[in-house]
C-alpha cells in the first residue's frame, strides 16, 4: 500500500519548485498505475479533482513547513 502523502512530500523535497514537482508527479502517474489508484482513492478521500490534488496538498505543505520557519525565526528573535 502507497502512503501517498509520504510521496507527495518526497516528490516536492526532491524538486527546486512546485513546477517541476508537479511534472515530476504527473511522469510517477504515467509510470506507475499503482501510485496513480492511490492518488485517485487520495482525491476522492479529499473532495478534491484530481487536476488539483497535487497542487493542493504542494501548497498546504508549503505553507504549513513556511509556518514552522517563521515560528522558529520568531523565537531566535525573541533572545
Amino acid at each position: 500500500m502507497i502512503d501517498i502523502e509520504e510521496r507527495f512530500t518526497a516528490i516536492i523535497d526532491e524538486a527546486p519548485g512546485i513546477d517541476i514537482a508537479e511534472s515530476n508527479f504527473k511522469q510517477s502517474l504515467i509510470d506507475d498505475p499503482e501510485l496513480r489508484k492511490a492518488y485517485k482513492e487520495y482525491c476522492r478521500e479529499q473532495g478534491t479533482s484530481e487536476k488539483n490534488g497535487f497542487i493542493e496538498f504542494c501548497e498546504q505543505y508549503c505553507s504549513d513547513r513556511d509556518e514552522i520557519w517563521e515560528s522558529l525565526n520568531d523565537y531566535d528573535n525573541m533572545e
